[in-house]
This record gives structure tokens, sequence and C-alpha cells, in this order.
């Protein structure tokens, strides 16, 4: 249960600002950027601010190990990396400050929110 000045950040991709060949997943990320909206309007009269963060290719060790299944990891990182418009991955430090932020005081008006942490890859 959450109580008055609470604050909740949803968590998803940026897959859903730019069209791929991926329907289902797509599909996903948006219902929970809308999902996030309504529960903002929601719970916003009881002081529960809900947001959502929409992080970009992030160098996880998910991705890492991902990385290692091609023939070549290291040109497999650049390729990636070249995609974002900064020239390389998040990191899970970066992403975890913006939720801080999310959460803490100074974001007191911040609710309904979509947060892109990207690198630019939207921008493309």
């Amino acid at each position: 249960m959450l109580s008055s000045g609470t604050s909740s950040s949803k968590r998803q991709s940026g897959q859903k600002f730019r069209a791929r060949p991926f329907a289902v997943y797509s599909a996903q990320k948006a219902a929970v950027a809308s999902l996030s909206k309504s529960l903002a309007l929601e719970l916003g009269a009881r002081g529960i601010r809900v947001n959502c963060v929409c992080p970009g290719r992030v160098e996880t060790p998910f991705v890492k190990e991902r990385l290692l299944q091609y023939p070549d990891p290291e040109a497999a990182y650049r390729e990636m990396a070249a995609t974002q418009a900064l020239g390389r991955m998040g990191t899970p430090e970066e992403i975890a400050a913006a939720v801080l932020y999310l959460a803490s005081d100074e974001a007191a008006f911040v609710t309904g929110s979509e947060l892109v942490i990207d690198g630019g890859w939207t921008a493309q």
C-alpha cells in the first residue's frame, strides 16, 4: 500500500518512442507508460507521485553477456554504442541517479512524467 507523499517510478525502455518490428514488446512498453500516467492521476490527490523511467541501451551484465555471443564482442559493442547520439551506452548508475531524483523531494512536483534517459537514441 502506498501512503501519502510516496513516489513510485516504473521502468520501461525507449522502445515506446521509436517503432521497431517487435509489436508485442513495443505495445507492452507503451502500456507501462500509459499505466504510469493513469496511476499519477488516480493517486495524485493522495500525494502519491508516479513516473516512468525510459532508459535506452544500458551496459548491464545482461548486455555484456549478450555481447560475448558475437564473433567480435568489441566490434559489437562499438556498433551498439554508435546507435546512441552520445556514442556510448548508459550505465546502471546513471539510471539509478534519475530514479533517485524522481524519488527525492526535489521532484515533489513531478508526476505522470516519462523521463527518457537514452543517450539521444530517440532524438535520432
